[in-house]
């Protein structure tokens, strides 16, 4: 039998009970590697501000972009705008 989600959390919860972002870290990791010069992965998950640095930045010359879309891959408590750990 399957639980229906709850309607706050329709992408279900982590493991200390905050509801998952409807955003994917995998999408935003992989924006960021290839787009990350762009700021399009920070853009993605709502970071307006840290997007537009990168792309005045040029991704801090592709270093930054680099390793923010790795971190996007491989930790556990990136958050999008509202707060809400992205779905992995």
């Amino acid at each position: 039998m399957t639980v229906p989600p709850h309607a706050a959390a329709p992408f279900g919860v982590d493991p200390q009970g905050r509801p998952y972002s409807d955003k994917s870290k995998i999408v935003a990791g992989i924006l960021q590697l290839f787009l990350g010069t762009l700021g399009i992965g920070r853009f993605y998950v709502g970071s307006v501000g840290v997007g537009v640095a990168q792309l005045l930045t040029c991704g801090g010359l592709g270093f930054w972009a680099l390793i923010d879309g790795i971190i996007f891959l491989v930790s556990n408590d990136r958050t999008d705008k509202e707060g809400r750990p992205l779905r992995g």
